[in-house]
């Protein structure tokens, strides 16, 4: 018999605070200092992200001097990016009343921005060095699935990507009625490809294959979560996602990024079985900046 209504609970792990307000005198520090689960399964989610990558690169003959120093771009790219446009794209009222929003990177953060902040700092990485973007992109592409899911984990316990309302069984009893839960729903979806991926890498593949493959395999699934995002104004504290043109942000990014990572998926397959395809590349004398 199927389930009139949402089986899931709306879970909700307080944070830990470690100091209070005023603890210190003069009203130092002016708020708590807490860590919180988002926070906490994000920054998993990077250290793991961080040994497999380095773990592969020492597999397949990486310089680790050279990897660390481009995961430390594209990491700092990634987060910097995505909360910026994250505020200009679904928050341009607060950059108008308040610039300086920009300027706290813990206000906000758009996965799609990630993405793009993440090409940005792997190409300025490239272009500092001489080394070539696709090698060492693609060893973090391989290992990014697997540290994605604690970032959709943190999601799915902000609650912070409400869907429409539904009494499905897998939706989450929101404060209000049954909701769809869509950074739970990515959670679920993501653990496949990790596990994808996790084998896949076992054996060689020409760069670009995971780089590409990725966004091949996310780009769509998101695309079709976000036409299931909530639509009412003042749904709780939530704020609703624009819509440009009849789409979010994330979906026209989604595009965008298809667009690039299509022929790059084609020309990898086209490269498959050469020895060039998969030989890892020498660092150049620039390479541990």
């Amino acid at each position: 018999m199927v389930s009139a209504e949402p089986l899931l609970p709306y879970l909700e792990v307080p944070e830990l605070v470690l100091v209070e307000p005023g603890s210190f005198g003069w009203g130092m520090p002016p708020a708590a200092l807490a860590l919180k689960p988002f926070g906490m399964l994000v920054a998993t989610g990077v250290v793991l992200g961080v040994v497999l990558t380095l773990r592969q690169g020492r597999r397949l003959g990486f310089d680790p001097r050279a990897l660390t120093s481009f995961i430390a771009y594209v990491v700092i790219t990634a987060f910097v990016c995505g909360h910026v446009l994250h505020a200009i794209a679904y928050e341009p009222h607060r950059v108008v009343s308040d610039p300086l929003v920009l300027l706290r990177p813990w206000d906000g953060l758009s996965s799609l921005g990630g993405f793009f902040g993440a090409i940005l700092g792997g190409a300025w990485w490239s272009w500092r060095t001489g080394s070539p973007l696709l090698p060492y992109g693609d060893v973090l592409a391989s290992s990014f699935p697997a540290a994605w899911v604690f970032g959709r984990a943190g999601c799915s316990l902000a609650h912070d990507h409400p869907g429409i309302p539904s009494d499905l069984w897998f939706a989450v009893r929101f404060p209000g009625g049954g909701r769809l839960d869509l950074g739970l729903c990515e959670l679920v979806l993501t653990i496949p490809l990790a596990v994808a991926f996790l084998l896949l890498r076992r054996r060689p593949r020409p760069w670009g294959f995971y780089c590409s493959g990725m966004v091949i395999a996310y780009a769509p699934t998101r695309f079709a979560l976000d036409f299931l995002r909530a639509r009412e104004p003042g749904v709780d504290a939530w704020v609703v996602d624009p819509r440009y043109g009849g789409l979010t942000p994330a979906q026209w990014g989604c595009l965008a990024l298809l667009g690039l990572s299509v022929p790059l998926f084609w020309r990898a397959l086209g490269r498959a079985g050469t020895r060039e395809a998969v030989a890892p590349p020498l660092p150049s004398s620039g390479s541990s900046i």
